[in-house]
């Protein structure tokens, strides 16, 4: 099987797919970010038609619609008929709905599957999927996305109308809403002299305490922003949550500030740190922030 995109997320689902004991033949348009895997059991080729030619599965795992899009028009005429596509990508319903229509022109067996993760959840194997798709993918499908998720839910209707994309957006949606509420609590803390702990004190074991606040919050406090999914990606997804939201007749008014509060973060250079760093938003005039 093919991964073709090897980022923060792809890295780990080909290490995964590897480990289960797959082929795996991985692609990146910058290839020395792929050659790392090679000690995983990956083969890490530069040409992309030989990156998919014979697999059985192809795994997509890039940035935005265009640029899947572009990676696959080159992609496909080597790609075998019957072979089944796993767009796992981010990319919104409308990207998706065009791509499971390249797909359909080809032969090909188009899964909408985006996933739900991180980088260290992609390394451990634990990302949860959501697909829909024809049944003749399913035995494919099931037996590679075994290898990298902790749980797969299928949904009912036509991979062409995206429905797992338009899932992927409300889950999005609620993720960032936590990752932007963090920040901002934890920059009214230090602004009011609060000690954050006190605060951590205050909700715990009730209703109102989170994990993934105190994973986040432990980010920034720590100021360890290693990227687990980045602001830029954070921002590229609020966009196109804000986007369907409006063409749905959607008013989404906390969803539209965050997506500016992830690009005010990215102008203060913070695009390629985790998407806690959106704290950053909060001082834009200051140096060092932290409490």
């Amino acid at each position: 099987m093919a991964v073709l995109g090897i980022g923060l997320m792809g890295s780990g689902m080909a290490r995964c797919l590897a480990a289960a004991g797959h082929r795996v033949r991985a692609w990146n348009r910058t290839i020395d970010r792929a050659r790392p895997l090679a000690e995983y059991g990956v083969e890490v080729v530069a040409d992309l038609t030989d990156a998919v030619r014979d697999a059985d599965a192809v795994f997509t795992m890039l940035i935005d619609g265009p640029t899947v899009r572009g990676v696959m028009e080159a992609a496909i005429p080597a790609t075998k008929k019957g072979a089944v596509w796993a767009q796992t990508s981010t990319v919104g319903p409308d990207a998706q709905r065009e791509l499971a229509a390249l797909a359909a022109e080809h032969g090909i067996l188009f899964l909408d599957s985006p996933v739900l993760g991180t980088r260290t959840v992609a390394e451990a194997g634990q990302l949860s999927v959501t697909a829909a798709g024809p049944a003749a993918a399913r035995p494919v499908a099931d037996l590679v996305f075994d290898a990298i998720a902790r749980k797969t839910v299928w949904l009912d209707g036509d991979a062409a109308d995206a429905p797992a994309s338009a899932l992927k957006l409300v889950q999005n949606n609620w993720v960032y809403a936590l990752t932007v509420a963090t920040g901002e609590t934890l920059a009214l803390a230090q602004g009011l002299g609060v000690d954050p702990e006190r605060f951590f004190e205050s909700i715990d074991g009730g209703a109102m305490d989170v994990g993934y606040l105190h994973q986040k919050a432990a980010a920034i406090l720590g100021d360890d922003f290693t990227p687990n999914f980045t602001v830029t990606g954070a921002e590229k997804d609020m966009r196109l949550i804000v986007a369907a939201a409006r063409k749905a007749g959607v008013r989404l008014d906390m969803a539209e500030a965050a997506a500016e509060r992830f690009h005010r973060a990215a102008e203060l250079g913070h695009g390629r740190q985790d998407m806690a760093a959106a704290y950053f938003a909060s001082f834009p005039d200051t140096d060092n922030p932290h409490p």
